[in-house]
């Protein structure tokens, strides 16, 4: 719970581009609890990195669906704080999370990436992810109306 206030942060740190969320106005730490809580380190954890007790990055394995027959197939975020962007993080991170997905019984991983975060897409394909569903105008940010991209990667 003490590292909401960072997650949030570094997420409202993204909207602004219009390339990485669908939410158009900063949320807050409360908005979050829900999510928060729906995740736990032995099923659907949260990853933060951090450095001398600052948060910089975050990755969440998230349930797909709330259906009992998707409950093997984690969604896949992760957020990087402005300052820790091309660094390696997210390689880093993802690779991470294809070799962790197994231990939490996962079997499938998918991504929802807009279609025009070229740099996401291009990072989920290098790791061996494939397009799984284009849904195109789905999102409407700034009167633009914008793709939606599935990818998605069989771990087991």
């Amino acid at each position: 719970m003490d590292d909401l206030p960072a997650i949030v942060s570094i997420y409202n740190s993204t909207i602004p581009s219009h390339q990485v969320t669908a939410d158009i106005e900063p949320v807050t730490v409360v908005s979050r609890l829900d999510w928060f809580n729906e995740h736990s380190a032995d099923k659907r954890p949260i990853w933060v990195v951090e450095d001398n007790q600052q948060i910089f990055g975050w990755l969440s394995f998230s349930n797909f669906h709330a259906r009992a027959a998707y409950a093997h197939t984690a969604e896949i975020s992760i957020y990087l704080a402005p300052n820790a962007r091309g660094q390696g993080l997210g390689p880093y991170l993802l690779a991470q999370a294809i070799a962790f997905a197994p231990t939490l019984d996962i079997h499938t991983l998918v991504g929802l990436i807009f279609g025009h975060n070229t740099p996401s897409l291009k990072l989920f394909e290098r790791f061996g992810f494939e397009r799984w569903a284009d849904m195109p105008r789905v999102a409407t940010l700034d009167g633009v109306e914008r793709d939606l991209v599935i990818v998605g990667k069989r771990i087991a």
